[in-house]
């Protein structure tokens, strides 16, 4: 993920930032304790399709 778009998306729930998990290949936004999948280079933003963290 280039960091240029990363500074520009927010978490769709809480609005803040997220972070680049390069070795899962997800988007972090901790604090909604979420992580959302990158499939094909495409982030997919939907709360739906997140993965819970614990």
């Amino acid at each position: 993920m280039h960091p240029a778009i990363l500074k520009t998306m927010v978490c769709p729930l809480t609005k803040g930032p997220l972070k680049f998990d390069k070795d899962h290949n997800e988007l972090i936004s901790e604090q909604a304790k979420l992580a959302f999948p990158i499939e094909n280079g495409i982030p997919i933003m939907l709360p739906e399709k997140a993965r819970k963290l614990d």
